[in-house]
């Protein structure tokens, strides 16, 4: 995610030469040296000018080693550098805790279709965030997609498991569908293909048109044919796709809440 986004700053203008990455795995570090001339990339913080002030830290780690990884950047998220995270579950009294009270922090939920600047991210800002650091990070964060800002952070959990997890459900949904055509007797390529292109075209569809997802449904769907006999399947209940969701979504966000804890 974080070459995602940095790939999207400097698409923006952003010069290469103000941005600094710290990347402590050794073949990362050379990929990203290579793919973005003019980045500083080091191996670890401590090797960054101790006089250093920057605009914005943005903390592109797992969830799972952040706690190994913030307190480095201590020194360096003073007074007028706001500090962007966007691992899941890591609250925001989570980072000041480490970062001290006055810490500047937002805590942001971005997905992966950032890497083709067609992600959605959500973000939520600490007390002590300015205006201007606000704007700050909507400019960062467009740069690969859109934008919604919350003022209550217990939303994140779900919205971790709606957008942050929700392209791998419509992944999912892609390797079932081929699946499934293999099964109905189509060649294997084909009904990847077939499969692919469905999603890809139904995804721009809906990007296309003010439609709601139900009224797209409905247009597809004639009484007595195909694709009613395949949403009666789909949309039974109990069992059906949308109570799979339901319990989906659930379980990823109270992962997040024990990611949080």
């Amino acid at each position: 995610m974080g070459q995602a986004l940095l790939s999207g700053w400097i698409d923006r203008g952003i010069a290469p030469s103000a941005v600094a990455v710290v990347e402590p795995e050794t073949g990362t570090r050379e990929a990203v040296a290579t793919r973005f001339p003019g980045v500083s990339v080091l191996p670890e913080p401590g090797l960054l000018d101790p006089r250093f002030r920057p605009d914005v830290i943005v903390l592109a780690v797992k969830p799972q080693v952040m706690d190994g990884v913030v307190a480095g950047y201590r020194g360096f998220a003073g007074a007028g550098t706001v500090v962007l995270s966007i691992a899941a579950g890591r609250t925001v009294a989570s980072f000041r805790r480490v970062l001290g009270d006055q810490a500047q922090v937002v805590r942001a939920m971005p997905n992966t279709p950032a890497s083709v600047h067609r992600g959605i991210s959500v973000a939520c800002a600490g007390p002590a965030v300015t205006a201007a650091q606000r704007a700050l990070c909507t400019g960062l964060l467009e740069a690969v997609g859109g934008v919604i800002w919350i003022e209550d952070e217990s939303l994140m959990d779900a919205v971790t498991a709606v957008s942050g997890s929700g392209p791998a459900y419509v992944f999912l949904l892609t390797e079932a569908l081929a699946a499934a055509g293999i099964e109905a007797g189509l060649p294997e390529a084909m009904a990847g293909r077939l499969a692919r292109e469905t999603v890809i075209g139904a995804a721009s569809l809906l990007s296309a048109t003010d439609a709601s997802p139900d009224v797209l449904r409905q247009g597809v769907t004639s009484p007595g044919g195909t694709t009613e006999a395949a949403l009666g399947v789909l949309m039974a209940e109990p069992g059906g796709l949308r109570a799979l969701l339901v319990a989906a979504v659930r379980a990823a966000a109270e992962r997040s809440r024990t990611l949080a804890s």
